[in-house]
């Protein structure tokens, strides 16, 4: 039961594999058990099984599937597997994801196939759903064979109550090792259950699993091949310590945050590329924001060369907010979907005049309004895989996982000065120029001062949290108070964004637009204005907190925690180099 996804279409149930697998010794008692099945009579709803179980033999075949992947496991570090599969005369390209199996055998996982005309990788479609995603993923690399997989498969239809409800394949697999050793061999029971059969079907595979000795199988084919090839997907670089606690330098804190926002900023490159999860490319955005705040931070503890990289991801987050800022203007229009339009002083003219006109559903106009956004996403999508396979990025990655595994400079003063020493400064800094931000916001009310205490805010957000396993609950909570009014502002700045695009869709388009398309787009931004009017009516109010008792708690435990450390703190010991050069000639015995 192959599945096959239109070009358009996003991933959903219908993309969704749900197959149980075993591992079985010997087959033919599974052949004996689906052959019972026609002499067995109708059971009760009594019996847990309930309902006509037949199985139809259909026509063996031999399959010969070739997994591919880039020279430095692109697709299978993402959480996928690619696979050509030849079915004699017919081809065809699989991505699935390596979703591991629960303890009963049973996977769910992404499995989208579409057909292709050979079994080489290159003829494997840019503008398919297979392709494209795999295009998105691997950018220019080339795909190149990984391991080969021969199988002998005999397939039985399973239908209950005369609805199909799966599908049984009892397949014998040859996997070749090299020409000096025996190829591996398994035996593998596949049940393909559809959907909506699940449940029904769930007591029938215990059944089958009881009765012939079968083991759940919690390795993939593919897995089973790379085990038996000694092969292994490479593991995420390490980068070195991520431990943060009360004891850490000021250097120990710079590199475990850095190290901790990579971790996150690589691992969520391969979902960004995909784009089948919005949030992918949000954490990943969030990451290029904390490592910026980072190197802001601590500057005084890192190279020189630091800051370049701080460019480089203003750069790079610059691509991915263009991307993110439309995904949520497109993911906030149904909200206007509610509004009330006016009604018209003659809606037989209209519809007339318009034949998009639909009376008083906004459906049509928002519809053609989102085709307009998904299209401006689409090109930023395209700008922003394209930046991710440019050589640019590839420097920027290679520069600051070269810096974190290099660590903090341990000759360095500065880098071995206690944190909760350091940190006080860092902090009240940072809070000194959000509550300067919220005095002049509360004051003129303009959105461009909202923004910068916005920003200001962030700033001492992420000092915040990068501080957060050395000052424990004290500082967790402001910071939550601080996060909550950070999205009150971000939601102003959402509305003023989606506004202007709005305008600049209206405006910079070839052609006038549909009548009804720019009244939803009028619609879409007063709504928008009259949101972030009534957040910044609230925000005044919200301000007041940043001075408040939570700020004098936590301001109290910084300034103790430090002097408790300098009281506590050894005296730095100079070398005996450093002694002479820091003594008075005249006190230095000089031999007789």
């Amino acid at each position: 039961m192959s599945k096959t996804s239109g070009p358009g279409s996003a991933t959903g149930d219908d993309d969704t594999e749900i197959e149980w697998q075993f591992d079985a010794l010997d087959l033919r008692p599974v052949e004996r058990w689906l052959s019972s099945l026609e002499e067995r009579p109708d059971e009760s709803g009594d019996s847990g099984t309930g309902g006509r179980l037949l199985a139809i033999a259909k026509t063996s075949r031999r399959l010969v599937d070739t997994y591919v992947d880039t020279d430095d496991w692109r697709i299978c570090r993402a959480g996928y597997v690619l696979r050509i599969r030849n079915r004699g005369q017919l081809f065809e390209a699989t991505l699935k994801d390596l979703q591991p199996a629960s303890e009963s055998g049973l996977r769910k996982r992404l499995e989208i196939t579409e057909p292709i005309s050979g079994a080489e990788p290159d003829e494997i479609s840019s503008d398919g759903p297979v392709g494209r995603r795999v295009r998105a993923l691997c950018g220019d690399r080339q795909l190149a064979k990984v391991i080969e997989v021969r199988t002998r498969r005999r397939p039985f239809l399973l239908l209950f109550d005369a609805i199909q409800a799966a599908e049984v394949a009892l397949d014998e697999t040859v996997i070749r090792v090299d020409a000096r050793q025996r190829p591996a061999q398994l035996r593998r029971v596949e049940i393909e259950v559809v959907p909506e059969m699940l449940e029904e079907m769930r007591p029938h595979v215990d059944d089958l699993r009881i009765a012939c000795g079968l083991q759940p199988a919690l390795l993939s084919k593919f897995e089973a091949g790379l085990l038996s090839l000694g092969m292994s997907v490479p593991a995420p670089p390490y980068l070195g310590s991520t431990e943060i606690s009360p004891e850490s330098t000021l250097g120990d804190l710079a590199y475990a945050v850095i190290r901790r926002q990579l971790r996150v900023l690589y691992a969520r490159e391969a979902g960004t590329r995909l784009g089948e999860d919005i949030e992918e490319l949000h954490d990943m955005r969030v990451a290029t924001r904390r490592l910026r705040a980072a190197i802001d931070c601590f500057s005084s503890v890192l190279p020189v060369r630091a800051q370049t990289f701080h460019d480089e991801l203003s750069w790079l987050a610059s691509v991915l907010g263009e991307v993110r800022d439309l995904d949520v203007q497109i993911e906030r229009l149904s909200e206007t979907d509610s509004l009330p339009q006016p009604a018209s002083e003659s809606k037989g003219r209209d519809a007339e005049a318009n034949p998009g006109y639909a009376g008083n559903s906004p459906v049509r106009p928002l519809a053609q309004l989102r085709e307009l956004l998904e299209d401006e996403r689409s090109q930023a999508r395209s700008r922003l895989l394209h930046a991710l396979d440019t050589s640019r990025w590839a420097r920027l990655s290679s520069g600051l996982e070269a810096m974190a595994v290099h660590g903090p400079n341990t000759r360095s003063l500065v880098a071995r000065t206690p944190a909760v020493v350091s940190v006080p400064e860092l902090l009240t800094a940072r809070h000194q120029a959000a509550v300067k931000a919220g005095k002049r916001a509360k004051r003129s009310r303009l959105p461009s001062d909202f923004h910068r205490l916005r920003i200001r805010c962030k700033r001492l957000r992420y000092a915040l949290e990068f501080t957060a396993d050395i000052y424990g609950q004290p500082l967790t909570r402001f910071t939550k108070q601080l996060a909550r009014l950070q999205d009150e502002l971000g939601a102003v700045q959402d509305a003023e964004i989606a506004s202007f695009r709005l305008m600049d869709l209206a405006m910079g388009r070839d052609g006038p637009l549909p009548p009804e398309t720019v009244f939803a787009m009028g619609r879409a931004t007063e709504h928008y204005g009259i949101e972030a009017a009534a957040v910044i009516n609230r925000i005044p109010s919200h301000i007041k907190f940043l001075t408040g008792s939570e700020w004098r708690e936590l301001s109290t435990l910084l300034e103790r925690r430090k002097d408790e450390a300098l009281t506590t703190r050894r005296p730095t010991t100079l070398t005996a180099t450093r002694q002479r050069q820091a003594t008075p000639a005249h006190q230095v015995d000089h031999p007789t």
